[in-house]
């Protein structure tokens, strides 16, 4: 492999989707994908190179292109771990020539369907899993091997980040609750809190209750009791 990807890499560019899926087909546009992005532009480009292969070879997911550029780490790492089953299905071993694929040269697409290819659109009309024998007995090597290596590392770090992100999630929403339930009791017994010229406890009551689109509540039994050792954050 010539050019070597870490997740931070693979997270700032992407790049390594369309080598994916380029040593999967080797018709992937390779040249016309920019590296090392930084704008919206830039990215929904590279997202339309992407959709374009999906299309040309049937590929029936879509890509939800506003979704993945939001970065949120649930849709892409959902993403990633579709994309490499899909390459662990499909991809039809050998070698890759990354610098050269990226330089619009390399291994050009054959006149033939590449096995890993044909596989791919026999199993997308047939509607099941290929269970050839070089399906199943490839051998995973190049920047195939590189590319899921790279995917792996970058599932585990979206894991452990989310669930890091949702015991603090959990650890305010307790807090809350509690700020919630003694409004309550102070509230009962007195109502005028809530009445007249005195709007502090209405105001802290709108910001407890408002929510923003896409927002969940945890489940009853995610949620720390009151007497659970909470991490301070």
């Amino acid at each position: 492999m010539d050019e070597q990807s870490t997740p931070a890499q693979y997270h700032q560019d992407r790049a390594v989707r369309y080598r994916i899926f380029d040593s999967i087909f080797m018709d992937v546009p390779m040249a016309r994908v920019r590296f090392n992005v930084n704008t919206e532009y830039a990215y929904l480009q590279n997202f339309k190179v992407l959709q374009n292969v999906f299309a040309r070879h049937e590929i029936e997911r879509p890509v939800l292109v506003e979704q993945l550029l939001k970065c949120r780490m649930q849709d892409n790492l959902e993403f990633l771990q579709w994309a490499k089953r899909f390459w662990d299905q499909h991809y039809p071993g050998g070698e890759y020539d990354a610098l050269g694929r990226r330089k619009g040269s390399g291994a050009p697409p054959a006149t033939q369907p590449r096995a890993g290819a044909a596989s791919a659109g026999s199993a997308r009309r047939s509607g099941s899993t290929p269970t050839t024998g070089a399906a199943r007995t490839r051998v995973a090597t190049g920047t195939g091997s590189a590319s899921v290596s790279v995917l792996n590392q970058e599932i585990a770090t979206q894991r452990e980040a989310i669930a890091g992100l949702e015991k603090e999630r959990d650890f305010y929403f307790h807090k809350l609750r509690e700020i919630e339930l003694l409004l309550q009791q102070e509230v009962e017994e007195d109502p005028q809190l809530v009445a007249g010229d005195n709007p502090f406890v209405k105001r802290i009551q709108d910001i407890l209750y408002s929510t923003e689109e896409g927002f969940e509540i945890p489940p009853e039994a995610d949620v720390p009791a009151a007497g659970d050792e909470l991490e301070t954050f």
